[in-house]
């Protein structure tokens, strides 16, 4: 399917549309799918000068295109009921079956995560294809002013001149990676049909440390190990990473989108252990051997090193009372760490907030302040965990609008 940048030299195919979609991300081209499979005219309009960079990213380039395990629980929302209707309608197996019609293979990385064996450009190039097939059309480069409401639907200002669509649907992110085109615009639609805004904030995002304690782990950069991250009542389990500006790896994002300045953090360093038990068991049989090389065997070593330099005593098994053997056991199933932010949007995989979902339809995402405006994807104030949860997001808001608008 050629996508073709509009430019003011270079005249749209018309100025009518059913249809038009702003952002040609995951959400907006699968709501142009669905909308053209229904004999719709549409047009999709974007900004960037390629279409689906945050698909072509995303994975490590291998695209996480879904979770098998999706449910409405992995969202956060203020309406936590809201993304039920669509995630029901369009499940983790409707999109497997659209890719395995594509011939693309793929494999469960882990928790439910699937990645394509491939590149991530085969997950652009599907939605392109079944976009060509029902006559979508796709331009880049186009910028456009807010829309107006018009008689039989909008009128929206762009660099190609004056277009008019009687359903218009809103897929321009949020504002993570702005070096990739993220902007407010979709928020700044939104506010012009009277729509109010959840405040936003970076989610799936690293943590950083400041002060003294960015000092006593500095010197660990790039040290990983197993965690359990709660805050807020949530819990995560699985690697952290420790950078030269604070800690990151898939439960620090996790943890990130339930965590504020302020929040109280801690980390279990045994996870899925009894840590008391399993010291008992070192002090009875490695009584002469000193604590930090017993942890050296569950974690790495330098790490091991740096916890008994600071927070905990390094000596003999065999000289810790059983009330310190309970405080030490304390300590590694609750290790507090006190982060100072975040790495915000620039590093941000997603936005938390956005376009408020009280004044959206939950079945269609259709407005309820303007007929015929729709909003679905990461602009909404629905953002899933770490793991494929807002690729099926993206994919499920969209068929729900494209098969209404």
């Amino acid at each position: 399917m050629p996508v073709v940048p509009a430019t003011a030299a270079t005249t749209l195919p018309a100025t009518d549309w059913d249809v038009i979609v702003l952002g040609a991300g995951a959400a907006g081209l699968m709501a142009a799918i669905a909308a053209g499979q229904r004999g719709r005219r549409v047009l999709v309009l974007d900004h960037a000068n390629k279409v689906g960079k945050k698909i072509l990213m995303s994975g490590g380039g291998h695209c996480n295109f879904t979770n098998t395990g999706t449910t409405p629980a992995q969202y956060l929302s203020h309406n936590p009921h809201f993304c039920k209707s669509a995630l029901a309608r369009y499940t983790p197996q409707d999109f497997i079956e659209l890719v395995d019609r594509h011939g693309i293979a793929w494999h469960e990385k882990e928790l439910g995560q699937l990645f394509c064996d491939g590149s991530s450009k085969q997950i652009v190039q599907l939605l392109l294809d079944e976009a060509d097939a029902v006559g979508v059309q796709v331009r880049t480069h186009c910028t456009v002013q807010l829309p107006r409401r018009i008689d039989d639907g909008y009128a929206i200002d762009t660099v190609a001149g004056r277009l008019r669509c009687a359903s218009l649907i809103v897929a321009t992110g949020g504002l993570s990676i702005p070096s990739m085109g993220a902007t407010g615009f979709g928020y700044d639609l939104a506010r012009s049909f009277g729509h109010t805004l959840v405040p936003t904030r970076a989610g799936l995002v690293p943590l950083t440390l400041s002060g003294k304690h960015q000092e006593r782990l500095d010197a660990l950069s790039g040290v990983a190990l197993d965690v359990e991250a709660g805050c807020n009542g949530a819990f995560f389990r699985n690697r952290m990473l420790i950078t030269h500006r604070g800690i990151s790896g898939p439960a620090i994002l996790q943890i990130s989108s339930y965590w504020q300045p302020g929040d109280d953090l801690r980390l279990d360093l045994l996870p899925g252990r009894d840590a008391l038990a399993w010291l008992q068991t070192q002090q009875a049989e490695r009584p002469g051997t000193e604590l930090k090389n017993v942890l050296a065997e569950l974690m790495p070593r330098r790490f091991a090193q740096r916890l008994c330099e600071i927070w905990l005593p390094n000596r003999p098994m065999k000289q810790f009372t059983p009330p310190q053997l309970q405080d030490t056991a304390a300590l590694l199933q609750a290790w507090p760490l006190v982060a100072s932010g975040t790495e915000g949007y620039r590093t941000a995989e997603v936005t938390l907030g956005g376009v408020d979902t009280g004044g959206v339809s939950s079945r269609t995402m259709e407005s309820q302040h303007a007929p015929g405006l729709y909003f679905i994807g990461e602009v909404l104030d629905v953002t899933g965990w770490l793991g494929g949860y807002n690729f099926q997001w993206a994919w499920a808001s969209g068929m729900a609008a494209g098969s209404a608008a």
